[in-house]
């Protein structure tokens, strides 16, 4: 494949570069994926007018999330083991979102650390959160990203327990991976992929070995990581998360309206509706069909997010029109990620903005901040 126009291109390339345990890890959602599929399928059913002879010259994707300016509605959503996707991953897609002028938001469950990310930017990065059975660890992580000067943290809610994915199962999905002859052989036909992680020392969850109480080892992390995810979490939590962090807080996992009218009151910033790219709830509802219920009931609230399914400009701008102020991409970057480092990022990215330029432009419109209903046929 010589020329790149659309993120499955991407993702055709990533197949072929990364070891399948990890690319499966990317590439798939829970039980029957029914909820992954509809995330993607639910946005082509969504058609948009096309208009005619109306001046399309000096175009502006620009807008803000959260009241920070970005070059479009577009972040890097927080994604874990990006960093066994590519070597280094976590830092070389937030060094491409800086450059971009997009933001990146780091997952709990990175490989690359806090404090690595941030030593490797210039700007501010977001922070997603997990909220653990260990509320010193919880508390000492806050406290780390403040430390690092992010500029929001995304608590996520719809991760009390872990959903099934099928395929994480079947292929013994760990970090770094065992050395089993399956194993083994996904690596070694992965030449590239092994060179790179030869090449780092970043192989395993960097914020939380060496942090959390008595994880020091591989396999004490194993057992740790699956014991931690605390289901009694709930909306008191919210408070005192909000107190301790004390700057932008984005609550990501909203799927209902009810729970968005109580995302609300929590005075959090902004709220993302997302099933977890389809790897929590199987046969919950997609994300766009989501998002209009809860754009009625809390739009004039509260800013709205969406995240899921999202593979192309069309789709960001689809969920522009239906209440979102901006959207959060996962796959498309991961893929562009695991085809070529931090330049496929960027690839990612610019076909992402120049599907959204082209679009508003044949829809009507010049700047990004117009996308409306009235784009939708």
């Amino acid at each position: 494949m010589t020329t790149i126009v659309e993120i499955n291109d991407l993702k055709e390339l990533a197949r072929r570069r990364v070891p399948k345990m990890f690319f499966d890890y990317a590439n798939s959602g829970a039980w029957t994926e029914s909820t992954y599929r509809a995330n993607e399928a639910d946005f082509a059913k969504i058609k948009l007018r096309q208009r005619v002879l109306v001046d399309m010259t000096d175009r502006s994707l620009e807008t803000t999330m959260i009241g920070q300016k970005v070059a479009m509605p577009v972040a890097l959503a927080p994604t874990g083991l990006t960093g066994m996707q590519h070597a280094d991953g976590e830092i070389l897609a937030a060094q491409a979102a800086e450059e971009f002028g997009v933001p990146f938001t780091l997952s709990t469950m990175s490989i690359c650390s806090l404090e690595d990310v941030a030593a490797a930017t210039s700007k501010p990065i977001w922070f997603q959160l997990y909220v653990m059975r260990d509320r010193d660890f919880v508390l000492n992580l806050i406290d780390r990203a403040k430390a690092a000067s992010c500029s929001a943290l995304v608590l996520t809610l719809d991760l009390q327990i872990l959903g099934q994915r099928h395929k994480d199962v079947r292929n013994g999905l760990s970090a770094p991976p065992r050395f089993t002859p399956k194993h083994i052989y996904q690596m070694a036909t992965r030449p590239r992929w092994c060179l790179g992680m030869l090449g780092t020392k970043r192989r395993t969850f960097g914020n939380i070995v060496g942090h959390a109480k008595g994880v020091g080892d591989l396999s004490s992390l194993s057992s740790w990581t699956n014991e931690q995810f605390d289901p009694r979490l709930s909306w008191k939590d919210v408070t005192w998360i909000k107190e301790r962090w004390g700057g932008k807080l984005i609550l990501k996992g909203i799927l209902d309206k009810e729970d968005a009218l109580r995302a609300v009151d929590t005075g959090a910033d902004a709220i993302i509706v997302s099933n977890h790219g389809g790897r929590q709830l199987d046969g919950a509802p997609s994300s766009i069909t989501a998002l209009p219920g809860i754009a009625d009931a809390v739009g004039d609230k509260i800013e709205l997010h969406l995240d899921g399914g999202i593979r192309s400009g069309q789709d960001v701008l689809k969920a522009l029109c239906l209440g979102a102020k901006g959207t959060y991409i996962g796959r498309p970057f991961l893929y562009g990620l695991g085809a070529f480092g931090k330049q496929g990022v960027t690839m990612a990215l610019e076909i992402i903005r120049k599907e959204l330029d082209i679009t508003m432009a044949l829809c009507g419109k010049r700047n990004i901040e117009d996308a409306g209903p009235d784009l939708l046929y």
